[in-house]
């Protein structure tokens, strides 16, 4: 089998391909545009028959990446090296360039691929006051729907007083991030989030229990919840979607029959579906507690990077009941340490953001943005 991942804006134009075996699914990041057209939204990434005469792309063979630099990993997978803490990764439109979060400065950072040479330095976009006590600070990352035209940047941020979602322009040089969604519940921990987008007008926000399950239970508290923020300006209002989400990991929509999300309870780490009628399922859960993080995904399944098992878990969903019935298969175990965020990049490699300084064994390389290529033999599960 193989599967198709357009990009979400002028897919007519540009199309990635991927080839990919029966069991593992390649996906489409979080919250990622293209930039070339003015429709927002395009067909989903779907499965496509293995004669559609598609090939498979690869990471690039190693390159003379220099040795005496001290950050610049000799892996040419390796996107950045020497981060801060990641908090949140978003592909941007060109395919070959991402942004990436540090959750405990509040750096939002420029990172780019390159096939030859000495990688070019992080670029800084912005940088955000944060509160990065416990599990807070910058934590989640998307683009615009019109992010060609318009240039903003939400992001999920723990301040002072508060859990939030702001807005950044990136044509407003040093202005000041709008606030758009506030008052969402700190606590000593649990203050981790996630947005996406399912639609041009329609924002999700998943929301941590901050500490605090009863909150999380609780129709009056922002706490513990996936919410809908429809038109996200400053002010904006928001409706509850889901409740009783512990640790928030990561949300992410395909833009068409489903939304995933995943969190982490005292008794299990959990991946969850809603569809069209709004009710959220449980589609797997793992009682030894990987460590679910951010997401991304398609049509037929989604990808989730596992902090504790230091993996990225490839889901695979019916086409026709969206259920997933066989245990996600895992990929680059054990390789890059622990992941955290995961988008897919326009080169068909799955991006993903490692967060080993805090609670890893980092060596000197850390913390890193990678690409995982997906797996051309087997089933994906194991190292590779």
């Amino acid at each position: 089998m193989k599967l198709v991942a357009a990009g979400r804006v002028g897919v007519g134009t540009r199309r990635v391909v991927l080839g990919v075996t029966l069991g593992a699914v390649l996906l489409s990041g979080c919250a990622r545009f293209d930039d070339r057209a003015s429709s927002p939204f395009t067909t989903e990434p779907v499965w496509q028959d293995a004669d559609q005469g598609t090939t498979t792309p690869k990471v690039p063979p190693s390159t003379a990446k220099r040795p005496d630099l001290p950050c610049v990993d000799p892996d040419p997978a390796v996107v950045v090296s020497c981060l801060d803490t990641t908090g949140g990764l978003v592909a941007l439109p060109d395919g070959g360039s991402a942004l990436v979060a540090e959750r405990l400065t509040g750096r939002i950072l420029k990172v780019v691929a390159t096939d030859e040479g000495v990688p070019p330095e992080p670029v800084e976009v912005a940088r955000l006051d944060v509160d990065p006590t416990g599990d807070g600070g910058l934590t989640a990352l998307a683009l615009s729907p019109t992010y060609g035209e318009d240039g903003l940047i939400y992001a999920y941020v723990t301040t002072p007083s508060d859990n939030r979602v702001v807005r950044i322009s990136t044509s407003d040089a040093g202005g000041a991030p709008k606030p758009i969604l506030t008052g969402i519940p700190k606590g000593p921990n649990g203050n981790r989030g996630g947005i996406d987008f399912h639609t041009v007008s329609r924002m999700l926000v998943l929301t941590g229990d901050a500490g605090n399950p009863s909150a999380a239970a609780d129709s009056g508290s922002m706490a513990g919840k996936l919410l809908s923020v429809e038109s996200p300006g400053p002010g904006a209002n928001a409706a509850v979607v889901a409740s009783g989400i512990g640790v928030a990991g990561g949300v992410c929509s395909d833009h068409k029959d489903s939304i995933w999300i995943t969190d982490r309870t005292a008794t299990e780490d959990r991946l969850q579906r809603i569809g069209p009628d709004g009710v959220a399922v449980k589609a797997w859960s793992w009682p030894d507690h990987p460590g679910v993080a951010g997401c991304a995904a398609a049509s037929d399944g989604v990808a989730v990077a596992l902090t504790n098992q230091k993996a990225l878990a490839l889901a695979t969903a019916d086409k026709n009941t969206h259920a997933v019935t066989a245990a996600p298969s895992l990929l680059s175990q054990d390789k890059y340490g622990r992941l955290d965020g995961a988008t897919l990049g326009g080169d068909g490699n799955i991006w993903a953001a490692t967060v080993n300084k805090t609670d890893g064994q980092p060596n000197q390389y850390d913390d890193r943005v990678v690409r995982i290529p997906p797996p051309s033999g087997g089933n994906g599960s194991g190292p590779d």
